[in-house]
């Protein structure tokens, strides 16, 4: 989701209006240049299901690439993907992410940071090896991003090490990121739902996979009016809740969709909503951003679809249910529905089977 506040100087022209569904971005060219930007994205589409895999479950010795081989745990073979993927799109993965590495005032490895990393990876494998796809520095210089929640910091330094013309800045509250950054790169600790008090104002306020963090979402996209030049962007990038299925396969009375609607009511009752994400297009407006656009992707809930991109989204989010499956899932259970610990791991034992079965063609809207 990306939106533009209006331009208020002669000098600083809105990028022209994108049609409905699509965004791009680009690298700002140097001055005098003229280089084409990529394609637009269009969003996910239907996705076809892979036939040969129907009946098969993730993990099954029939899918190569997800089966243990070599000694290797399935986690392992998956991770080792991600590195590839990484190389080949010409970046290396950081140094102190090394095994047992704690980071910060409180101990977290690279185990407890893998989802959010794993999830930076599904995004740009999304996005067509994008970091953000709105226009943002296509029309107007990128001297300044913030990304807002930045966890690990991975998808900030990621950007300061594709930009380095650019002065980017993360936020969030835990003090999880590394202290070897590149030079145009800061962390800050602090709560973005407070006052923002920045002395420059920003060309893109990013932020991704926020929902279920934020309480008060127009006051959030208000601060981030008022803190956007004219002509810059917020992009927000997050998942929808419950997961759904286009063909039927996902059944009601699947464990796996009373699991993840079980999460949504719990989230409503605590506050905030893991449903935020549906509201996000009107609130930009009603912020005063201009040229709201929307594009839809889809995560597979596992290796089910025939499209070979999707097929490894799918293989990743698989991996990526698995690991946070139980972290995000006990607290809400059990303090705010009243669950016993147990009824809550009986359920997960469920719902890991269910995520193993390609013959539900389930999907997280993105």
């Amino acid at each position: 989701m990306t939106g533009s506040p209006p331009t208020s100087s002669p000098d600083r022209a809105t990028p022209p209006k994108s049609p409905p569904g699509t965004a791009s971005g680009s690298t700002p060219a140097s001055p005098g240049a003229s280089a084409p930007g990529p394609a637009p994205l269009t969003g996910t589409g239907h996705l076809e299901v892979d036939p040969d895999l129907v009946g098969h479950e993730a993990g099954d010795d029939a899918d190569s690439t997800m089966s243990s081989r070599a000694g290797l745990s399935d986690t392992t073979s998956v991770m080792s993907s991600i590195f590839k993927f990484r190389e080949e799109n010409g970046r290396t993965y950081h140094t102190y992410r090394a095994e047992g590495q704690e980071i910060g005032l409180h101990p977290r490895g690279l185990r407890s940071n893998r989802p959010l990393d794993l999830q930076h990876y599904m995004c740009v494998q999304m996005q067509d090896n994008r970091l953000y796809v709105s226009p943002a520095g296509k029309g107007n210089p990128l001297n300044r991003v913030l990304d807002l929640g930045t966890g690990t910091g991975i998808w900030a330094i990621d950007l300061a090490d594709e930009h380095p013309e650019t002065s980017v800045a993360g936020v969030d509250l835990s003090p999880i990121q590394p202290d070897c950054i590149p030079p145009n790169l800061e962390f800050f600790i602090d709560d973005v739902e407070r006052d923002w008090n920045y002395h420059t104002k920003f060309d893109l306020v990013y932020g991704r996979m926020l929902t279920g963090s934020i309480r008060d979402w127009p006051r959030l996209m208000a601060q981030a009016f008022e803190n956007i030049n004219p002509g810059g962007y917020l992009e927000l990038c997050d998942s929808l809740n419950p997961l759904q299925s286009d063909d039927g396969s996902l059944k009601e009375d699947s464990a796996i969709l009373k699991w993840n609607r079980l999460l949504v009511e719990a989230s409503d009752k605590l506050g905030p909503s893991l449903k935020s994400a549906l509201h996000y297009k009107q609130q930009m407006t009603d912020a005063g951003f201009e040229d709201v656009t929307q594009i839809e992707f889809k995560w597979p809930l596992n290796p089910w679809p025939r499209d070979a991109k999707y097929k490894e989204l799918g293989e990743w989010n698989y991996f990526n249910v698995l690991q946070g499956i139980q972290a995000v899932s006990l607290m809400l259970f059990t303090n705010v529905l009243g669950w016993t610990v147990a009824e809550v791991e009986v359920l997960l034992t469920q719902v890991r089977k269910e995520a193993k079965n390609r013959d539900i063609h389930a999907y997280w809207p993105v």
